[in-house]
């Protein structure tokens, strides 16, 4: 990765002068052909300067005609012996991490010479680049020598998979993981006698589908075996017990179930398996206990079920069972496995009393994680392991375990949802002094706490406690500070402008009294959550939801250029609508409901039309706007009128987010269909608009039937007049409208009655003419009737609703970093341990993909 392009060129020729001369000079005009055929984009040093840290140049520079191509950068010449009066020129080509503008070039395939061709790409950059068909069947056709080929990451979702049915017979490794790959799994691609001889076969993250053919159990020389992050499903054959030469068998993230194959003599030389995220079931297989080479096994996220027996074999070095049915006792075997470095049996139905001490058995222990289970866990010894990773959440704890005390070097620890009462105990601020990261100790019933001395903290959770008194004084390398649902009390002290790092800080639910530091500004380049719900905070300028907050807004909140959600409901401000809120790039929810704004909504500027252009939520419900209803703003919705791609795809704004804000979903209260209710979660394509209960007046204007992907508007208790557009009948999305309390005439148009997903319709109070059309499904089952949303819609279990998402009241913070104006709530947490935060602990963490870096393998090819 240290050049330009990554390239590296390794040939080979005999050593006799004459051929050698030859040989060469034909290789090097090859190379310069090879080499004009293509370009390379702007940013391929992307990976090495800017991941890396490494100075790359262009290699090919170098490479000139007339010149001896020995000598270029990245070609190397070794001359050979001569075997049976044959001289041959082996060609090594890497190419993999170049960036080729367009398609990788087809004069590849003219260097037919080629025994191992790497023309992958990294995963890092958004953009595949393609290959032509035609290339790629000359690849296949010409170079009739390849051992080597990888070609990962390259788009080919035009690709027939059979066209490498050609295959050279001299072919070891094959490797296609990320080429889009689509459809079923051909049944019989490995009945080929050309690949019996593959030893290497990735064809991972690609879309295959269907079940894993019986003929993959012919590729007797078999290695290693990718097949992870695609859809395949249905049972494992048992042909794959044929495999007795794998050493890695790998297939994460498919939907497999049944049981994993069985043969106590399976696999003898396997070192890794990982079938992780998949849907077997049935027991542990008998020879996962015997295999005498294996090191890792990652059966996690399945539905296995039984006892964990006895290992007899001494080489494991890591064990991932979490979330699975296991249940017994923890086998006596574990403390033997003197290699151990992680192991993780968390939520399963494990029971009985384990000491922890026993664990200081296993020398090379680093992770250790027993969490939500049914253990019990008892500490009456200091721990001689030296452990960077501890997770005991939900293990019955009532006090911190001694077992704690000689953990120095201790990085991660999680010990929420225990029973643990009091305070931290003084001897815990020696415990991973210099080296703890992430500390989770919330959801249990402690009352106070000291001053933190860790010095490198980043994560401190004390969120569900009982603590009082005053905020503790942050250290500056914090990144994600939680302490909602205490009783903390008194100022929130300047002093935490000192975490100039801070990315999360959720305050809310205590008894915080007084002003808001003004130095919260000089966070605005990292705070990116903000929560200060339920304090008893008075605030002159900072708007928060359900505070008392009163006088004009300030143009500082466009400091929040990544803002998202803004909720200043249901406090006293009074003023004109901020249309310079409209120059927030990113604003997707805007509420400013109950408050005391007033004036016009018109807009004179023509800059408008790029205003709220990502806006799914406009809510300025019961305030005192007067004037026509908004139009410009209205053509500027592009994100409701399907211009604008809602970036993501994922079912609930803020969920796997950038910088951290996966951490939590977005929530807030709307009135839907008549009803108000609070979203402990916003599906992403939610698109509402509510204007209701202010004074405007004037009709309803063409415009709003160009918002296509509406669900929901509620224009009611004005004084809009006019008759009802027949525009709103193409809003094909709506599923519920509310013109209620107006003063609109005329006939209700009959396109209203073919929309196809509208459920409530309200048209009360005005002096509308009847239209029996809308009597019955889908609208409601009789005139002037609005159904009631569902009985299930307010369940708090989070159980799936008619909407297609849980309820719950609820409101989820969210924060731009700086003192003006942010979203405020509560904290909603993801179930598990979302990956950027896991990354918080640097290497450590990094449990699985070991062995499978790319880089790693190649370098052994």
């Amino acid at each position: 990765m240290a050049t330009y392009l990554f390239l590296s060129l390794f040939l080979f020729f005999p050593h006799l002068y004459a051929s050698f001369s030859s040989s060469v000079s034909h290789s090097c005009s090859s190379l310069i052909q090879f080499k004009n055929s293509f370009s390379i984009a702007k940013d391929a040093s992307f990976l090495c300067n800017g991941i890396a840290g490494l100075k790359s140049y262009p290699k090919t520079n170098s490479w000139k005609e007339g010149t001896d191509c020995c000598s270029w950068d990245g070609v190397t010449c070794h001359h050979l012996n001569a075997h049976f009066g044959r001289f041959e020129s082996l060609l090594y080509l890497n190419l993999s991490h170049a960036r080729f503008v367009g398609e990788v070039p087809s004069q590849v395939s003219h260097l037919s010479k080629l025994v191992s061709l790497d023309l992958s790409s990294s995963i890092y950059y958004h953009e595949q680049f393609t290959i032509d068909k035609h290339a790629l069947e000359g690849i296949v056709h010409n170079l009739t020598e390849v051992r080597h080929l990888f070609l990962d990451g390259i788009n080919m979702s035009s690709v027939n998979p059979h066209v490498f049915m050609s295959l050279s017979s001299s072919l070891r490794s094959l490797s296609l993981g990320g080429c889009d790959f689509q459809g079923k799994f051909p049944k019989n691609i490995f009945d080929l006698p050309n690949l019996l001889q593959l030893t290497h076969l990735d064809l991972s993250m690609n879309q295959l589908s269907g079940q894993i053919p019986r003929s993959l159990g012919n590729l007797l020389q078999l290695t290693h075996l990718d097949l992870s992050h695609n859809q395949l499903s249905g049972q494992v054959p048992l042909s794959i017990l044929n495999l007795t030469r794998l050493e890695d068998l790998t297939i994460v993230e498919n939907s497999l179930e049944g049981s994993i194959p069985d043969d106590v003599t399976a696999f003898p030389d396997l070192i890794l398996l990982d079938l992780s995220n998949n849907l077997f079931n049935g027991t542990l297989p008998s020879w996962l206990y015997t295999a005498p080479t294996l090191k890792e096994i990652d059966l996690s996220q399945n539905q296995i079920s039984g006892h964990i027996k006895e290992f007899q074999s001494k080489s494991l070095e890591s064990i991932w069972l979490e979330n699975n049915k296991l249940q017994g006792l923890l086998p006596s075997s574990i403390f033997q496995l003197l290699n151990l470095i992680g192991l993780s049996l968390s939520s399963n139905n494990l029971s009985g009393v384990i000491e922890l001490s026993m664990f200081s058995n296993l020398p090379n222990l680093k992770y250790l994680d027993l969490s939500y289970n049914s253990l019990s866990l008892t500490s009456n010894s200091t721990s001689t392991v030296n452990l960077t990773s501890l997770l005991l959440s939900s293990c019955n704890l009532s006090e911190f375990p001694q077992f704690l005390k000689g953990l120095k070097s201790l990085e991660w620890l999680d010990l929420s949802y225990n029973r643990i009462e009091g305070k931290i105990p003084q001897w815990m601020q020696e415990v991973g002094i210099d080296s703890l990261r992430y500390l989770n100790i919330s959801h249990n019933s402690l009352t106070e706490v000291e001053q933190f001395p860790w010095k490198n903290i980043a994560f401190l959770d004390l969120s569900s406690n009982l603590i009082r008194g005053n905020l503790p004084i942050l250290a500056s390398t914090i990144n994600i500070f939680l302490i909602s649902n205490n009783s903390f009390n008194g100022e929130v002290s300047s002093l935490i402008c000192n975490a100039s790092a801070l990315q999360i800080l959720d305050l809310s639910h205590n008894n915080l009294s007084g002003k808001i530091p003004q130095c919260f500004g000089n966070l605005s380049n990292s705070l990116e959550f903000l929560n200060l719900k339920k304090n008893k905070d008075k605030l002159s300028n900072f708007n928060l939801n359900g505070n008392l907050l009163e006088g004009p807004l300030t143009p500082s909140i466009l400091n929040c250029k990544g803002l998202e959600v803004l909720n200043l409901g249901n406090n006293k401000i009074n003023d004109t609508f901020p249309h310079w809120l409209g120059g927030l790039p990113q604003l997707q929810v805007l509420v400013l409901k109950s408050n005391h704004m007033h004036g016009s909504l018109c807009v004179n500027s023509s800059k408008s039309s790029s205003f709220f252009s990502k806006i799914q939520i406009f809510d300025l419900s019961s305030n005192y706007f007067s004037g026509p209803l908004p139009v410009r703003y209205i053509n500027s919705f592009k994100a409701i009128i399907n211009l604008e791609k809602i970036g993501s795809t994922v079912s609930y704004m803020g969920e796997n987010d950038h910088g951290g804000r996966g951490f939590y979903t977005y929530s807030i209260g709307i009135v839907i269909k008549g009803q108000y209710m609070e979203l402990v979660k916003i599906f992403n394509m939610w698109m509402i608009i509510d204007l209701s209960n202010n004074q405007f007046e004037g009709g309803i204007p063409k415009v709003i039937g160009k918002l296509n992907l509406l669900k929901g508007l509620n224009l009611s208790h004005n004084n809009l007049n006019g008759g009802i557009p027949t525009s709103i009948g193409n809003l094909i999305s709506l599923e519920w409208l509310d013109l209620s309390s107006n003063r609109l005439s005329g006939t209700i148009p009959n396109r209203l009655a073919e929309l196809p997903f509208l459920s409530s319709l309200n048209v009360s109070e005005n002096q509308l003419h009847g239209n029996k059309g809308l009597c019955g499904f889908p609208v409601s089952k009789g005139c002037n009737i609005i159904e009631p949303p569902p009985p299930n819609v307010l369940e708090k279990d989070g159980s799936k609703s008619n909407f297609a998402f849980g309820w719950k009241v609820a409101l989820i913070g969210y924060g731009c970093g700086v003192v003006f104006g942010m979203f405020v709530g509560y904290v909603v947490f993801q179930t598990g341990k979302p990956k950027w935060l896991v990354n918080l602990v640097e290497n450590q963490h990094e449990k699985r993909r070991k062995r499978k870096s790319k880089k790693g393998n190649r370098s052994n090819r």
